[in-house]
């Protein structure tokens, strides 16, 4: 397979920050845009974008790989406009937090056989350039979802991509991607959340809670506009996330209204099992 030489990243937030300065690292030509000046110029300041893109992504086509960094509402906006820019590029992906809408739109654009979805699972509750680092990806879970006429090649480019920068792969199909992301990372950020509105409301600050609770409201802190087009692009799946746990809260608070001891310690027994239970198996054998 001919070797990646030149990545073109759209937005350098902190995935895409990421993205840039473990690329850099491994002497990858990084051609770099964000809607952020400041962040643009900081990136190339340091001398981790080689080659700067205007707002019409001048030099695009002439990456070996295209990766779009920035939010689901945008990213699902922005496909169509840079399809024709694209030229000769090999893979295409985006790196946002739901996958079905995007696929979809990647082959409504003409993308289908160089796209590939892909969704890291890691990150943090900062954003934005300075919130970047080049070893965001190591041992991270990276997801790819094809599009139903996506390559062999794109896919095992998109494999080796991601490898290259010490991370595991899995791959599912877009559907089943947003369906296991509403339990996996999306429930846990709107948990937080509502944790974090029910001590606001009840005049505590996050700086008054132990340990647990700091854990417990670290979600809280992602950027809202980002969260938004989430929640908003997967809301199905999301809403019977959030039902079932609704449950879970019944249960125990009619358990606590009714005294109901052995359904309480049942509640808090299973939460615990289910900590110490198995852990996932590993991914895809990632190159050195």
């Amino acid at each position: 397979m001919k070797p990646i030489e030149r990545v073109a990243i759209v937005g350098l937030g902190l995935i895409g920050g990421s993205l840039a300065r473990a690329l850099a690292a491994r002497d990858v030509r990084v051609l770099g845009y964000d809607s952020q000046p400041e962040s643009l110029d900081a990136a190339e300041g340091e001398g981790i974008v080689q080659q700067r893109m205007g707002a019409q992504l001048d030099g695009i086509e002439t990456a070996d790989v295209v990766v779009i960094a920035i939010p689901v509402d945008a990213t699902l906006s922005g496909i169509a406009r840079m399809a024709p820019k694209l030229g000769n590029v090999r893979l295409v992906m985006d790196v946002a937090s739901t996958k079905r809408s995007i696929v979809a739109a990647a082959e409504a654009a003409g993308l289908g056989e160089r796209f590939v979805g892909a969704h890291p699972l890691t990150g943090s509750h900062r954003s934005g350039w300075r919130a970047s680092r080049a070893s965001l990806f190591d041992d991270a879970r990276v997801f790819l979802s094809p599009t139903s006429t996506s390559t062999p090649d794109a896919l095992q480019l998109a494999e080796a991509f991601w490898r290259g920068l010490r991370a595991g792969v899995e791959v599912l199909d877009g559907a089943t991607h947003d369906e296991q992301m509403a339990w996996r990372s999306h429930l846990p950020h709107v948990l937080s959340t509502a944790l974090a509105r029910t001590l606001r409301e009840a005049g505590i600050q996050r700086s008054a809670l132990g340990p647990g609770g700091r854990d417990m409201t670290r979600l809280a802190g992602g950027t809202p506009s980002m969260w938004m087009s989430i929640v908003e692009d997967n809301d199905v799946a999301l809403i019977g996330a959030l039902e079932a746990y609704e449950h879970q809260l019944r249960l125990l608070r009619e358990a606590l209204i009714n005294h109901d001891s052995r359904t309480t310690q049942e509640f808090l027994a299973t939460g615990c099992d289910w900590f110490d239970g198995a852990p996932i198996g590993p991914l895809t054998v990632r190159e050195p």
